[in-house]
């Protein structure tokens, strides 16, 4: 970790769960931390508490399913900051929705769990190698957290759209991890997978 101190961090979804406890951490070892979120107040009160640490942790409000949101956010990176070094795909959305006998509101959950776990990835992903090049960064790291759901089909009824979400970030990241290697980049890509045990469902 001594390489990254006084480095710009970017993860997602920093609000609550794996994001504040990824964002604490990585101020904690001195990395500049800019922490993504909608309840963004949540991540301003974590910044408060950290005052005294290493490092910083700045609060920028985001919506990662929105396209304005994820460029502002990482134009908000490049005036303040510069430009990143790794970044944390962490935000999530989770949906219980079987298919049959959908309706919109079961359409909605769909869409905002593609649009969070997928297109959320995409895009700051994107904004972040874009970021990086301008700023000649061939060392940074991206790092997607996903679901162990994201390798096989759970017996779960209800729980295969949210699998679908982590098979994609799965393929997106070895796809991504294949194109910089091809050009010969130093960046990395890596998943790091935590276990989900439903509601309901045995260890």
């Amino acid at each position: 970790m001594d390489r990254w101190e006084g480095r710009v961090a970017v993860v997602t979804g920093a609000s609550s769960g794996i994001g504040k406890s990824i964002a604490t951490e990585l101020v904690e070892r001195g990395m500049i931390v800019v922490g993504l979120a909608r309840r963004v107040e949540l991540v301003q009160d974590l910044s408060r508490s950290l005052a005294d640490r290493k490092g910083k942790l700045f609060a920028v409000k985001a919506d990662v399913r929105k396209e304005d949101d994820v460029v502002e956010a990482f134009d908000w990176v490049r005036k303040n900051l510069g430009g990143v070094h790794v970044l944390v795909n962490n935000a999530g959305m989770g949906a219980y929705s079987p298919l049959t006998n959908m309706d919109r509101e079961q359409y909605e959950k769909v869409q905002t769990c593609f649009g969070t776990n997928v297109m959320g990835m995409v895009m700051c992903s994107s904004e972040a190698l874009k970021l990086m090049r301008e700023n000649g960064i061939d060392d940074g790291h991206i790092i997607n957290i996903n679901s162990v759901l994201g390798h096989f089909i759970t017996r779960r009824c209800g729980l295969h759209v949210y699998s679908a979400s982590r098979y994609a970030v799965t393929v997106l990241t070895e796809g991504l991890r294949r194109e910089l290697a091809e050009a010969k980049s130093m960046i990395r890509v890596t998943i790091a997978e935590i276990t989900v045990r439903p509601v309901g469902e045995d260890a």
